[in-house]
């Protein structure tokens, strides 16, 4: 099955390629692999802070998932949520790398401004290093012009 991998944050962009990715996947039959990343956090010295700063991020992260989860399901599509541990870019190839299903990789770049992290990344030296294609959708684009090329 063709499966769409989305990475999502609280930037308004990745709800942007989200949309993309669920309507691309409701008209080839596909699916949706939403991913939300737990960037590793500095260290502290006390455990106890530690360990609530981490919870704090995963609760954070699995919120964003279900909310993606919601938006997928209304195009009528299911999705495979993950929540991941790590560098971002990292983790974004080790999920590629174990699924053979992952028809492309979906990300936003910002309206405005400087790309994203991810987008940099796999748009700069390792663009040509993942086995699918990297589809950008621009930050800036009308919905409806989104949802018309979706």
């Amino acid at each position: 099955m063709r499966t769409y991998l989305v990475v999502i944050d609280d930037s308004p962009e990745s709800s942007l390629a989200l949309r993309f990715a669920a309507r691309r996947a409701a008209r080839t039959g596909g699916g949706v692999i939403i991913l939300a990343i737990i960037p590793p956090q500095d260290f502290v010295a006390f455990g106890g802070v530690q360990a609530t700063i981490e919870a704090e991020a995963r609760e954070h992260a699995e919120e964003l998932v279900a909310t993606a989860a919601d938006a997928v399901m209304q195009e009528g599509v299911t999705a495979q949520n993950m929540i991941k541990s790590g560098k971002p870019a990292e983790v974004v190839r080790e999920v590629i790398g174990a699924s053979d299903e992952i028809a492309a990789l979906v990300l936003a770049t910002a309206a405005s401004g400087a790309p994203g992290p991810l987008v940099a990344h796999f748009t700069g030296q390792d663009a040509g290093t993942l086995p699918c294609p990297v589809m950008l959708v621009p930050g800036g684009i009308d919905v409806a012009r989104l949802d018309a090329l979706s």
